[in-house]
């Protein structure tokens, strides 16, 4: 009745937009820790992806803490991660005797995880990345890259310099090791994945989820209903290049209404007008900015 423009009777009103939040809540699909182990036990190397405050880290640790029960450590990617600190290289060390300095091969968290992997063996590991695609991943990687071949556990690598960590040289990712990355999908400053990259891990998208503030009570009508109504102009207006816009539930995420203006207007409203002065939604850029306007109403 709505697409058609035909006025519903005013009795009826309530009844309809309980019908509208129940299938807004149910329109994308919300992962679920369990899913995502299962396409870990199958692919090893997973990356969640979504849009900003869809949860993508709050899954990650969920997932850790609960199937992985504890059995693996976070890390975070930046621009400044390099291959030194993830895979391993020369670093400075104090001598014991107080002679100065010498130089010796130290792994870096890759290295480190599969020693950690290899002494649990056969439980699984987890080495999460959040914010994967913040650092340059083929650099970052190097020669490791080509380990990283789910149906190939046996695949090594000869690397520069000798690792105690390792017991040499020769890197090799244990089949119970499990890799886990979270990727922002609305960061348009930072650069896309490689096809090299892409091809090694399964991608698993993260949506906004309206069923986590209607079921869970973690938000007040006023949230449920702003969260309903952008998500109402993504799904009428945006393509696909820009529906992974769409701010992620924890933006909505609040009980007390007064605190809920406060941050609507201090979170939601300064992403919405980057959003604007970006160009990123100029198919809809009207209909944003209305909404925009309305938060401060």
């Amino acid at each position: 009745m709505d697409e058609r423009g035909i006025d519903r009777k005013q009795a009826t009103e309530k009844e309809a937009q309980a019908i509208r939040m129940q299938w807004l809540a149910h329109l994308l699909p919300s992962p679920s820790a369990g899913r995502t182990a299962e396409l870990l036990g199958y692919r090893r190397f997973v990356v969640l992806e979504g849009p900003p405050g869809t949860g993508k880290t709050h899954l990650a640790k969920e997932l850790l803490a609960d199937q992985y029960a504890g059995n693996g450590h976070l890390i975070q990617f930046h621009a400044g991660t390099t291959y030194e600190s993830f895979v391993g290289g020369l670093r400075p060390i104090k001598d014991p005797q107080g002679q100065g300095f010498y130089f010796k091969a130290v792994g870096g968290q890759l290295v480190k995880a599969v020693q950690k992997a290899a002494a649990c063996y056969p439980k699984p590991y987890l080495l999460v990345i959040d914010e994967i695609n913040r650092a340059d991943l083929a650099k970052v990687l190097g020669e490791a890259l080509h380990l990283f071949e789910p149906g190939d556990p046996n695949r090594q690598v000869e690397l520069d310099h000798q690792f105690d960590e390792i017991d040499g040289s020769t890197l090799r990712l244990p089949s119970n090791l499990h890799v886990l990355g979270t990727m922002n999908t609305a960061d348009r400053s930072i650069a896309l994945l490689d096809v090299a990259v892409r091809r090694r891990f399964a991608f698993f998208p993260v949506w906004p989820s309206l069923k986590v503030l209607v079921e869970d009570a973690r938000s007040c009508s006023l949230m449920r209903e702003k969260f309903a109504q952008l998500l109402d102009l993504f799904v009428a207006h945006a393509g696909d290049d820009t529906f992974n816009l769409l701010p992620g539930h924890a933006y909505f995420m609040e009980q007390d209404e007064e605190k809920a203006k406060t941050k609507l207007q201090t979170e939601l409203k300064p992403l919405l007008l980057e959003y604007l002065a970006q160009g990123q939604v100029s198919g809809f850029g009207d209909e944003i900015h209305a909404y925009v306007e309305s938060l401060d109403s």
